[in-house]
């Protein structure tokens, strides 16, 4: 931890573990989800809009090569020392496909990995808990022989009653056998919570950062409740049927989530944005870094810090083998 946050953020743990920055290159796959394509449901998470949180880059005729290249040359033209990349598959589920798809996705960064001589030091891959069959793990393995692999898992509430409503048709307990059999393969593993969903509250968020520290996770993703174009949210939040949350009531709230998650956990990301021609609520005028301020005031106020209640046995341990620490 930075002597002046009271929580673990990811840009110095990058630095330390790499020696130089490393900036993400978001990669569109193409893939989808099984509760939007009728396997489990149809229609998606109700906050997820229909290019799956990514960037629909694919649809634009970009294929991954290029769009990581076109990534690595925006990074290249503001950097002036050494730099490293993260390729970051972000849209849908991205183990939700045929194997020769994935090994096919997987193959077009592999020219580009720093074991090859690229820049790319770290490959993310976003995707479900229940869309993470034994071949999907071998196959994200290998590649892991060259470069660290991070397997990005939503779990977003511990409450299955919650995940249910918001249509993430997966549970608890399917989220954390994910992140054993990931751990397991020798996988790096980033947890994502949402705080604020219908139905959860305060404590609500302060189970999920529980669950979080006890899976082992190596890196933690949170952000409030988001109101986008497209979604089902959209409706309900029209209808007068969602709250959303103001900046102070996100940070109170975020604080409890922080003070729960293991002392050695990395903060990957504590708030999110859209575009404001597709957020409709919440409006904050606030940029990520005054965020991290006020958290950090906020755990100063307290005389508390990332860690100070999380479960007994994590209160000074590594939250598992490959934290990267």
């Amino acid at each position: 931890m930075s002597p002046d946050l009271p929580f673990r953020t990811l840009k110095p743990a990058l630095a330390k573990r790499f020696g130089m920055p490393l900036h993400r290159v978001a990669l569109d796959a193409g893939s989808t989800c099984p509760n939007r394509d009728g396997t489990k449901g149809r229609g998606g998470c109700v906050y997820c809009d229909v290019e799956g949180s990514g960037t629909g880059a694919l649809k634009s005729g970009l294929d991954i090569a290029a769009q990581l290249q076109l990534g690595l040359a925006r990074i290249a033209r503001r950097e002036r020392g050494e730099y490293g990349a993260i390729a970051y598959f972000q849209s849908y589920s991205n183990t939700y496909v045929a194997p020769e798809r994935l090994d096919e996705v997987l193959s077009a960064v592999e020219p580009a990995l720093a074991s090859r001589g690229g820049p790319v030091r770290v490959v993310a891959l976003a995707t479900r808990p229940d869309t993470l069959p034994d071949w999907a793990l071998e196959r994200l393995v290998r590649l892991a022989r060259e470069v660290p692999v991070w397997v990005e898992l939503g779990l977003e509430s511990a409450s299955d009653d919650v995940l249910l409503r918001i249509q993430r048709l997966h549970t608890c307990a399917e989220f954390e056998d994910a992140v054993v059999r990931c751990h397991g393969a020798g996988l790096e593993v980033v947890g994502h919570a949402i705080l604020g969903l219908p139905g959860d509250g305060r404590e609500g968020a302060r189970c999920t950062a529980e669950v979080l520290a006890r899976s082992g996770c190596a890196g933690v993703k949170v952000h409030h409740l988001m109101v986008l174009e497209r979604t089902i949210l959209a409706a309900w939040w029209r209808r007068g049927e969602v709250t959303v949350q103001q900046p102070a009531e996100y940070v109170d709230w975020l604080a409890d989530f922080v003070e729960r998650l293991s002392p050695a956990q990395v903060l990957h990301r504590i708030t999110g944005d859209a575009p404001p021609d597709v957020q409709l609520a919440p409006r904050w005028d606030l940029h990520k870094g005054e965020v991290r301020r006020l958290l950090a005031e906020e755990l100063h106020r307290r005389g508390s810090r990332q860690g100070a209640f999380a479960p007994r046995d994590l209160a000074h341990g590594a939250p598992g083998p490959h934290s990267g620490r």
